[in-house]
């Protein structure tokens, strides 16, 4: 059945804070839209998150604020600030290090939607 037309309120989520050194706030994350889900993500000043993988989920970062270094396995590291957008492919060991003064922000946006069973913690 086609979703309706919705509008999925930010304010209407709660941040919650990850073992992997970072803030997340899910935007959209939903069983009626599973071919999708987003959230922002936060990251403090001079942190680096965790080496982590989504199996069978491909990820893209959206950076809203900030600067930071972008780590995906042994494929990539490159610097990342406001406007960029990293392509993360399924099961690839990612983190991000926030290079900055300020707090880093970005969407994490999956495809399809983020489910806690393809997380995988590598540190």
């Amino acid at each position: 059945m086609p979703i309706p037309p919705t509008v999925r309120r930010a304010t209407d989520a709660t941040e919650f804070d990850t073992a992997e050194r970072c803030a997340i706030l899910e935007v959209s994350n939903s069983v009626d839209d599973s071919a999708v889900s987003i959230a922002r993500a936060r990251v403090a000043a001079g942190v680096t998150t965790a080496w982590h993988r989504l199996h069978g989920t491909a990820e893209r970062y959206l950076i809203i604020s900030g600067e930071g270094i972008v780590e995906v396995g042994n494929d990539l590291r490159d610097t990342v600030t406001a406007g960029d957008v990293v392509w993360i492919p399924p099961d690839a060991a990612q983190r991000i290090i926030n290079t900055g003064d300020d707090e880093l922000l970005f969407y994490a946006i999956c495809t399809p939607r983020f489910e806690p069973a393809c997380y995988e913690a590598l540190d």
